[in-house]
């Protein structure tokens, strides 16, 4: 870990890892198994080619991600939770739970 890490809040860390409009969502559909890039983006109709691969990048630097590269013709290549980042499934649940009920608190009002 980084010297300017050590004295840095706790949240201000994780939210460097899963924060963002992307990250938690590509978590979120990696938690029932792997999944491969064209797969993401038929999943998140609103992301880009390039944001998605910066994103995958990013958690796979972070150690929460793994990248399976099949050696096939076509190149097949899978993304999967690392067992460091299946820790994150309890706080990503938790997420889309209080996203349910912060959208039913918003169409009630």
């Amino acid at each position: 870990m980084e010297k300017e890490n050590i004295h840095r809040c706790s949240v201000e860390v994780t939210l460097d890892v899963i924060g963002g409009k992307w990250k938690g969502v590509i978590l979120f559909h990696l938690i029932n198994g792997e999944i491969r890039f064209n797969q993401f983006l038929r999943l998140m109709p609103g992301i880009t080619q390039r944001m998605l691969t910066r994103q995958l990048r990013e958690l796979e630097a972070d150690g929460v991600i793994h990248r399976e590269v099949y050696k096939e013709v076509p190149p097949k290549v899978e993304y999967s939770l690392t067992e460091f980042g299946k820790s994150l499934i309890p706080i990503i649940i938790m997420m889309r739970d209080w996203g349910k009920q912060y959208r039913t608190q918003i169409e009630q009002e």
